[in-house]
Parts: C-alpha cells; sequence; structure tokens
C-alpha cells in the first residue's frame, strides 16, 4: 500500500536527505565508529579507499549509498541482505552501518568476478567479519538463507525484483525495511513489483528521488506486519 507521506519512512527519508544533501562525504565519514578495533590509521585508510572506490564500475551512487547507511543506522538493523554486490562499495558502506549497530549482512552477487573484487576490498577495509559475500544466483539463493532479516536492499536484475520479494517475504522481520534501487529508470521493468507493493495490506512504500542527477531514486518499503 503506497502512502506518502507516512511518518516512520518520511522521517528517515528526511533525516537521510537533510544529511546527504549537508555532506556529499558522509559515506565516508567515521569509518571506524563502533568498532573498537579500529585504530585512527586504519580509519584513514578506510576513508581513503572509500573516497577513491565509490565512482567505479555498478557502485551505488555515493548520496544513495549514504542513505542506505542512515537508513540501517536509523533503524538499527541488526540482519541485512543485499541482492546485487557489483564490486562491494554499497556493501562497504552499509557494512559501515551494521559496524555501528552490531548486526550482520549478507550479500549476493551471481558475478564471481564481482565477488571476489567485493570481497577483497571489504577485506581492504576490514568488514570481512560484519559482511559475508555469497556467489550465486540470488533466486537460488534467498530461499536457502536464514531469516529473519529486518533490512534488504535490492539493486539486481530489474524484472525480478518482485519474484526477489516474494522470495524473502518468509525471511522477513516484521517491521523489516526493503529498499528497491533503480525504481524511476527502470520502472517499465518492474510494473508488477509496484502493483504488489502498492496493493498489499503488507507494506507501506515511498519513492524518494536520491540520485545526484535527481532522475533515478529508491523505494523504501515499510514491512507493517
Amino acid at each position: 500500500m503506497s502512502r506518502s507521506p507516512f511518518a516512520a519512512v518520511i522521517l528517515l527519508a528526511a533525516l537521510c536527505l537533510v544529511m546527504t544533501a549537508s555532506s556529499t562525504n558522509l559515506a565516508a565519514q567515521e569509518p571506524g565508529a563502533g568498532n573498537p578495533h579500529v585504530t585512527n590509521d586504519q580509519d584513514a585508510a578506510r576513508s581513503d579507499f572509500i573516497e577513491s572506490f565509490k565512482r567505479i564500475g555498478l557502485n551505488s551512487a555515493p548520496g544513495d549509498a549514504a542513505m542506505l547507511r542512515i537508513l540501517v543506522e536509523c533503524s538499527k538493523a541488526k540482519r541485512g541482505l543485499e541482492v546485487g554486490t557489483a564490486t562491494g562499495y554499497g556493501a562497504i558502506v552499509m557494512g559501515l552501518g551494521f559496524e555501528r549497530t552490531g548486526g550482520k549482512l549478507i550479500t549476493v552477487d551471481i558475478d564471481a568476478k564481482m565477488v571476489k573484487a567485493a570481497t577483497e576490498n571489504l577485506k581492504r577495509v576490514g568488514l570481512e567479519d560484519v559482511v559475508t559475500v555469497v556467489e550465486g544466483d540470488a533466486l537460488k539463493v534467498l530461499p536457502e538463507l536464514e531469516g529473519p532479516f529486518d533490512f534488504v536492499y535490492i539493486d539486481a536484475v530489474k524484472s525480478d525484483y518482485l519474484k526477489y520479494l516474494k522470495a524473502l517475504e518468509p525471511k522477513l522481520a516484521p517491521g523489516a525495511m526493503i529498499v528497491a534501487d533503480n525504481v524511476i529508470r527502470s520502472a517499465r521493468s518492474m510494473p508488477d513489483f509496484f502493483e504488489y507493493v502498492n496493493e498489499s495490506p503488507n507494506y507501506l512504500s515511498t519513492t524518494i528521488r536520491s540520485d545526484e542527477s535527481k532522475r533515478d531514486g529508491m523505494m523504501v518499503i515499510y514491512r507493517v506486519k
């Protein structure tokens, strides 16, 4: 069911937009906060790597990744799932959020080269104990994962978004947050996804134009029950 505004999601979205607008480097701020084992030198190395890494390949836009971290931290998520890893920039930024909440993130990608690159990049920033990279077809992997998940980020094959959601539904915690990327630019590829989410009594959703160009955005979905 699409309702805009609705308090919980709009509050998080507004916070997200304010913070991303006020700092273009939010994704790299305080990278070691929440982890007493991260030294100042490691902090600096993390920041430098994330700054140099954020515009590579299929990675999430920096502002979008920052939004994801804010949503993870504001919702105090403990068990996260990312569908579509690429080289791991989004997983790293979300991983920083999960490091602060004391949670864990699983990220899934079908491309072996992407999985290898993401695994190496996560090790470079010391998040290999926070983020687990799984290689495989998400439609086959998701049913095998153990839930519940309280935060999900979907950024993979656009026409399969509804399939991903349905595969995950039995594993979603009450009050879970699902973020679906590229819902404006790729809207024609996912009409079934929009219809399902908007008509379901189990979900509240809103779309946020979060990309710097304002030509794309994310759907933030709250599982009511």
